[in-house]
């Protein structure tokens, strides 16, 4: 799963810290999202999404293979 994290906190000038302690989630969480490390729940995606003011996948991208 592709995420447009990094690209969105920039264009709304969010630090990782920043968006951590919005989106009720560690800094490390973020970090790792960004790394495509980590698939973040439902929940934690809807949230992050919201923030930002953008559908779920509009954030979160997902390959044909991945579905």
């Amino acid at each position: 799963m592709k995420s447009r994290l990094k690209e969105l906190r920039a264009r709304e000038g969010y630090n990782q810290t920043q968006l951590a302690k919005t989106a009720k989630v560690s800094r490390q969480t973020i970090s790792l999202i960004e790394r495509e490390e980590y698939m973040p729940s439902l929940l934690i995606a809807v949230r992050i999404a919201r923030i930002f003011n953008e559908p779920v996948e509009n954030v979160f991208l997902f390959e044909e293979e991945e579905l």
